[in-house]
C-alpha cells in the first residue's frame, strides 16, 4: 500500500507557503501577509486570537480517532480501503489516508483526479463515475503513458460508454488501457449502473471488443438501494459478489495482464453489510482485491450517517466522532424566544439535516437552544423560556453531511479541544 511520494510532500509543503488574505473566511484580519505554515506555527487560539465568526474548526482529535478506526476496520475485515476522497478534495488528508494504509484515493469527477495527481498523492485513484469525456480521456491518457506506476480504475455501465471512450482513447493514441469495472446498479429508480445482469454482460462484451480498455472487475454503491434496509442492501451486494464470480467463469479476466479480480462497493451507511458480503466472497481463478470506498467518516456528521453508521449497528467496531464544529455568534436577540447567529446557507452543509446547537461559549445550555432555519447568512435560533443567550455569545454547531461541509471552506483550521490551531487543511472545490 503506498504511502505519498517525495514529490508529494514537496506539492503538499508547498501549500504552507501560500498566503493568507480575504479569500480564508473567519482568519484573522491581522494575519494577511503571513503564509499559512507562519500562522500555523504561532498556535493561536481560535476563541480568543483573532478569528472572526463564522469559522469553521476540524477537530484533531476527532480526525485522528476516525483515521484510526477505518484503518482498523479494513484492516479487522480483509477490506483494501480507498477512501472517497470527493467527501474532502483535501490533499493533506488523502496524505493522512494513505499514511494509514488506504490502498489509495476513490474521487468522483475528472477534476478530482487532476487535483489528487497534483499533490502527488495518486498512484491509485478509483474513479467512482462513469468517464465519456473526450478532454479527460486525452488527458488521462497521457497521465497514464507518462507515468507506468499510475493505476487507474472507473465505472463503466453502457455500451455507449464503452464506444465513446473508446473513440477518444484511440484518437489520443493511448498506449496503455483504461482499467474499467462494471458498475451494477442498485435497482430500478437508483442512481447510475447497468440495471440488470444482462446488460452488465453486454457491456463487458463492450469493453473485450476495444484494446483501448481492460475489464478487471465489477463495482456500484450499495447507497442508492432503493429503500434500503439491511436485507435489501446485502442482496444487492450478492448480486455484485455473483456477477464477479460469473465473470471470471467465463473467463473474462484472463489473458489480458490482469492479477486480480476488483469487487468494490461501500459507502458511509452500509459498509458493514459490504463487509459481511465480501468474507462470502469465493475463490476466484486470480486474488479478489475487495475495495471499500467510504469517505465520510473522515469528519463524521451530527446528523445523516451519525444516524446511518454502521457502528451503531455493531458497536463492537467502535464509534466515529463528530469532527467538525461551526462557531458563529449571536448577532441578535430580538424576542425571548429568538435569536439569530451570522452563519447561514453559504457556511453550514443544510442539504440533509440542519446544523444543531452542541456547545455555548457563555450561560446557556445547549439544549434550550434549536436552530430552525437558515437564511444566506443567518442561523434562526428558537430558545426556551428563561434561556440566558446573549448578544455576543459564541455558538459551536454540529454539522450533517461532510460532503456539503468541505465544499464551503478552502482553509479550515484542525483545533485541538482547548483551542490550539495546529494546522490549517486547504481544500479544492
Amino acid at each position: 500500500m503506498p504511502a505519498p511520494a517525495p514529490e508529494a510532500r514537496t506539492a503538499l509543503a508547498a501549500l504552507d507557503d501560500e498566503r493568507v488574505d480575504h479569500r480564508f473566511k473567519g482568519l484573522p484580519p491581522d494575519a494577511d501577509g503571513l503564509t499559512v505554515g507562519e500562522l500555523a506555527a504561532q498556535r493561536r487560539n481560535l476563541f480568543t486570537d483573532g478569528f472572526t465568526t463564522p469559522v469553521l474548526a476540524l477537530s484533531a482529535e476527532g480526525l485522528e480517532h476516525n483515521l484510526a478506526l477505518m484503518e482498523t476496520y479494513a484492516t479487522r475485515h480483509g477490506l483494501a480501503f480507498a477512501p472517497h476522497g470527493k467527501t474532502s478534495m483535501a490533499p493533506q488528508l488523502f496524505a493522512r489516508q494513505l499514511d494509514r494504509g488506504a490502498w489509495g484515493i476513490t474521487l468522483a469527477v475528472p477534476h478530482q483526479v487532476r487535483v489528487a495527481r497534483a499533490f502527488g498523492v495518486g498512484g491509485r485513484i478509483f474513479l467512482a463515475n462513469e468517464l465519456v469525456d473526450a478532454a479527460a480521456l486525452r488527458w488521462l491518457a497521457a497521465e497514464l503513458d507518462q507515468d507506468p506506476d499510475f493505476r487507474f480504475i472507473c465505472y463503466v455501465d453502457s455500451v455507449r460508454g464503452v464506444e465513446l471512450m473508446d473513440a477518444a482513447l484511440r484518437d489520443a493514441g493511448a498506449g496503455r488501457p483504461v482499467d474499467v469495472v462494471v458498475e451494477l446498479g442498485a435497482g430500478p429508480g437508483a442512481r447510475t449502473g447497468a440495471r440488470t445482469e444482462a446488460d452488465c454482460t453486454a457491456v463487458a462484451d463492450a469493453v473485450a471488443g476495444v484494446p483501448t480498455l481492460r475489464l478487471v472487475g465489477v463495482a456500484g454503491y450499495e447507497g442508492e438501494v432503493p429503500g434500503a434496509t439491511p436485507e435489501r442492501v446485502r442482496e444487492w451486494l450478492r448480486r455484485l459478489v455473483g456477477l464477479a464470480v460469473a465473470f471470471d467463469g467465463e473467463g473474462r479476466f484472463a489473458g489480458a495482464g490482469v492479477d486480480e479480480v476488483v469487487v468494490s462497493a461501500g459507502g458511509s451507511a452500509w459498509f458493514d453489510a459490504v463487509a459481511e458480503v465480501f468474507e462470502e466472497i469465493p475463490e476466484l481463478s486470480l486474488p479478489t482485491l475487495k475495495l471499500l470506498r467510504s469517505g465520510a467518516y473522515v469528519s463524521h456528521d451530527e446528523g445523516h450517517y451519525r444516524r446511518l453508521t454502521p457502528f451503531n449497528r455493531v458497536p463492537e467496531e467502535g464509534a466515529l466522532h463528530p469532527a467538525f464544529r461551526l462557531w458563529t455568534q449571536v448577532v441578535s436577540r430580538p424576542s425571548l424566544e429568538q435569536a439569530f447567529v451570522n452563519a447561514g446557507k453559504r457556511d453550514a452543509a443544510y442539504d440533509l439535516d440542519l446544523p444543531a446547537v452542541r456547545e455555548v461559549r457563555g450561560a446557556a445550555d445547549p439544549a434550550d437552544i434549536e436552530l430552525t432555519a437558515l437564511s444566506d447568512q443567518h442561523g434562526w435560533l428558537r430558545t426556551a423560556p428563561g434561556t440566558d443567550l446573549a448578544v455576543g455569545d459564541w455558538l459551536g454547531l454540529g454539522l450533517s453531511h461532510p460532503c456539503t461541509s468541505f465544499d464551503k471552506w478552502q482553509l479550515i483550521p484542525l483545533t485541538e479541544t482547548d483551542g490550539t490551531v495546529t494546522e490549517y487543511i486547504r481544500t479544492f472545490f
